[in-house]
């Protein structure tokens, strides 16, 4: 299973990263004021959110970013986030994120699954399970 823990050695960012992980249905959130808006629009709704704090310079993050894209139009059902860790620092500490990627489950707005690490058949599964809820 895939897993970063600390920052890679280049600082630099390039501003197409982002566009190999927030493919298909996925909504890149920038904001604390976005990921509010995201979950109340769900909650309305009746849907259920799944969280990924990600990481541009994390390997098994880059690995997974595609097979979470193709989920997100696979499920339409869900809403389907994507958190760089980087962008949003304070936000993410306060979701207790000590590795990347941290997919998040919530339904009401509140955490009802969590997967930590790259491990596509582990993700799929946790999707088939809060589907059923």
């Amino acid at each position: 299973m895939g897993l970063c823990f600390s920052r890679g050695q280049s600082d630099e960012v390039d501003s197409d990263e982002h566009v190999e992980f927030a493919g298909g249905n996925v909504k890149l959130v920038t904001t604390e004021e976005t990921w509010n808006q995201k979950l109340s629009e769900a909650k309305k709704d009746g849907k259920i959110v799944l969280a990924n704090f990600s990481a541009t310079w994390c390997g098994p993050c880059r690995m997974i970013a595609p097979f979470y894209c193709e989920l997100s139009e696979k499920y339409p059902s869900l809403i389907f986030l994507l958190v760089d860790v980087d962008e949003l620092t304070e936000f993410s500490t306060s979701w207790d994120i000590k590795a990347t990627p941290t997919f998040f489950f919530l339904k009401n707005g509140q955490q009802v699954d969590k997967l930590v690490g790259a491990n596509k058949p582990e993700l799929q599964k946790k999707i088939d399970a809060v589907l059923a809820l």
